[in-house]
């Protein structure tokens, strides 16, 4: 049977192929838009039987050509530039398109495992998968707030096939340097520090210290997990944030990028004063764009995860990033 993967060549789908094939699984159609042809890098080292673009695909699957032949549909494809405010593009895109493989997939009692967001919660301070603490502040968000309610609705008549979406909270990890200004802090941190031997960070605002502004940071490796973890259990449904549980500062970012770097340079570990004082870190005065529109905090509460059966403990910020740099200097040299 065969399994897809939307956004196969993006970010979190192309490491989700790349864990497939650490299971054996090859039988894998990707799906994706490849306007942006530089993605298909993330999928050369990965094995797959079949490429589509997005649009051939649903048209196919529509009209019946994988009639029994699917076992799953891991759906990851979206625009998730979150400062895009076409509003049609973004609700056809993520909206409408996840709609039609939804229905597809109930029809067909085919498994379906989609990407939410942290997004549906907005400015909110509690981060827990229920409708009083979800209001999106862009158009991307509604995108993804409006399937989920979809879903909700769905589970109350009753499924016929699992469906589960997972809200990410701040992704970082192998494969997404092609997401240029959407890519993680980590990611930032890294090129700064290789090319002007600092990284800079937001000042305080808001009631906020210098960099102490905090992120619920996930690794890649630990989303990949939790998918593959969900495709093992087809009973299970719902809506699931997928965080590490914890809020980390983005100093604590900073420092671990530093640090793994200068690992790899031979040179000793420092400490955040030890770097502030040296000039490796340097704050910038926060951006008046962003004002009123920040998230300082963000925290998975991921206690329905962890009721779904999902016990691995995730990465820290040091962890996750020590490996993800190893990742990035084995890529560059």
């Amino acid at each position: 049977m065969t399994i897809v993967v939307t956004g196969a060549a993006g970010f979190i789908g192309s490491n989700l192929v790349k864990g497939l094939n650490q299971r054996g699984i090859t039988d894998i159609i990707a799906v994706d838009n490849l306007s942006n042809g530089d993605k298909f890098h993330n999928l050369v080292d990965c094995e797959i039987s079949h490429y589509l673009d997005k649009h051939e695909f649903l048209h196919l699957l529509l009209d019946g050509e994988y009639e029994g032949e699917l076992a799953a549909i891991l759906h990851q494809g979206a625009c998730s530039d979150t400062m895009n405010h076409d509003g049609k593009y973004m609700m056809d895109n993520n909206y409408q398109y996840t709609l039609a493989l939804f229905d597809y997939c109930q029809h067909e009692e085919i498994q379906f495992l989609y990407a939410s967001s942290a997004a549906t919660y907005g400015k909110g301070t509690v981060f827990k998968e229920e409708r009083q603490y979800e209001g999106p502040l862009n158009v991307y968000g509604y995108s993804k707030f409006l399937f989920d309610q979809v879903l909700r609705q769905r589970m109350k008549e009753g499924l016929s096939a699992q469906a589960a979406g997972f809200r990410y909270f701040n992704v970082y990890g192998p494969r997404e340097q092609h997401k240029g200004r959407m890519a993680s802090v980590a990611f930032h941190h890294f090129n700064q520090y290789r090319e002007h031997g600092k990284v800079k960070l937001f000042g305080g605002w808001d009631g906020w210290d210098n960099g102490m502004q905090s992120r619920d940071f996930v690794s890649v490796e630990d989303v990949v997990k939790v998918n593959l973890h969900f495709l093992d259990h087809p009973e299970k449904s719902g809506i699931f944030n997928l965080g590490s549980g914890r809020s980390q500062p983005f100093n604590d970012v900073a420092e671990a990028t530093v640090n793994a770097c200068r690992r790899h340079e031979g040179k000793p570990a420092l400490t955040l004063a030890e770097m502030i004082a040296q000039g490796i870190v340097e704050y910038i005065d926060f951006p008046d764009a962003l004002k009123g529109k920040y998230q300082s905090f963000t925290q998975a509460d991921i206690a329905r995860l962890r009721e779904a059966g999902y016990g691995e403990a995730m990465l820290s910020v040091a962890e996750g990033v020590d490996r993800y740099v190893d990742w990035l200097i084995s890529r560059q040299g």
